[in-house]
């Protein structure tokens, strides 16, 4: 063992004098590698080294805590209640429904019903850096038969775990995820260039498929079925209506994508959408529902414009393989506001 080195020889006097330390830098040099806790475990920053994102229990727990909070938020139809636990698109739709119920129904929500969700099932990425997220895959007491799959995520150790996307799949639709012997799923990067599609550009291409069509995704109810529904309603006898979509992919809008075990991905991510209906001369725009109207602001004389939020989930392949498009396996969409002219 080689003993400490204690100063250095002074060039003036010879004599060895102390090493001057900044005890608060030498401190912090430390915290940032690993800091002890007090059962002394090692725990290492997540900005630099791979590690789970969450532990099962932590997982099951935020599942818990989001559970509850949806169900009071529902309940007395307060977005405040639940607004820790939300965030994205999940969160804005969420807001938008509250804010709708509050204002038709202010004592609450009579057809209140709490969620249930058994059988979760999670998949946790080992990643480093953050976001840290995960994916909960639940049968819930609502939606039929349905699953419902739920990313949660969150910015830094000590913010809450928030709920980020929410789409409904059909049981049997999700793909094997690709995991290690422990476990541990694995993260796609966003701008991965091993798949069809790098998972950062899915929802400009969403945008402009809806707008314009194209090859990059497989015919399907959230794709050559909407744009079919769509031309079908653009130019009805006295209303017309238009479509405008935008990409929505920052901060917590921003896409999450999983390693499936064939090598492609499961992407989530989110949308922009705007429909106008204007009504032809002596003629109206159709009466909207309460929660429509609930959203709207100013007069709706002669158009209404309705402003949406929607998160898709798609199965992304693997470069080179398979037919070469993207499949949306699902698509939850929410209206977040409307504008009366």
């Amino acid at each position: 063992m080689t003993r400490e080195r204690t100063g250095e020889r002074s060039l003036t006097t010879g004599r060895r004098r102390p090493v001057r330390r900044d005890r608060n830098a030498v401190i912090a040099v430390s915290l940032t590698a690993v800091s002890l806790t007090a059962s002394g475990c090692v725990v290492v920053h997540g900005e630099r080294v791979v590690l789970p994102a969450a532990t099962r229990a932590e997982a099951a727990k935020a599942v818990e805590q989001f559970t509850t909070a949806y169900n009071k938020a529902d309940a007395a139809y307060d977005a405040s209640l639940d607004a820790e636990h939300t965030t994205g698109a999940l969160g804005a739709i969420d807001a938008a429904r509250l804010k709708a119920g509050r204002v038709n129904h202010p004592d609450g929500n009579p057809q209140h019903k709490a969620l249930v969700l058994t059988d979760v099932r999670y998949t946790i990425p080992k990643k480093a850096g953050w976001p840290r997220w995960f994916v909960a895959d639940a049968q819930a007491n609502k939606g039929g038969d349905v699953r419902w799959l739920l990313v949660f995520t969150r910015n830094r150790l000590a913010d809450p775990w928030q709920a980020a996307y929410l789409t409904l799949v059909a049981p049997g639709a999700l793909p094997e995820f690709s995991k290690d012997k422990d476990g541990w799923a694995e993260a796609v990067p966003a701008d991965s260039g091993e798949l069809t599609r790098s998972p950062e550009d899915l929802s400009k291409d969403y945008a402009t498929y809806l707008h314009d069509g194209g090859e990059t995704f497989a015919d399907g109810t959230y794709t050559s079925e909407l744009r079919a529904t769509r031309e079908k309603n653009s130019s009805k006898p006295g209303l017309a209506t238009q479509y405008v979509d935008q990409p929505l992919t920052s901060g917590d809008f921003a896409p999450l994508a999983l390693r499936t075990a064939d090598g492609g991905a499961l992407v989530f991510f989110s949308t922009h959408h705007y429909t106008k209906q204007t009504a032809a001369a002596g003629a109206t725009v159709p009466t909207q529902n309460e929660n429509v109207q609930a959203l709207t602001t100013g007069e709706v004389k002669q158009s209404l414009t309705m402003e949406f939020v929607a998160n898709e989930v798609a199965l992304d392949p693997a470069k080179g393989s398979g037919n070469g498009k993207v499949s949306l396996l699902s698509r939850l969409e929410g209206l977040t506001a409307a504008k009366g002219e």
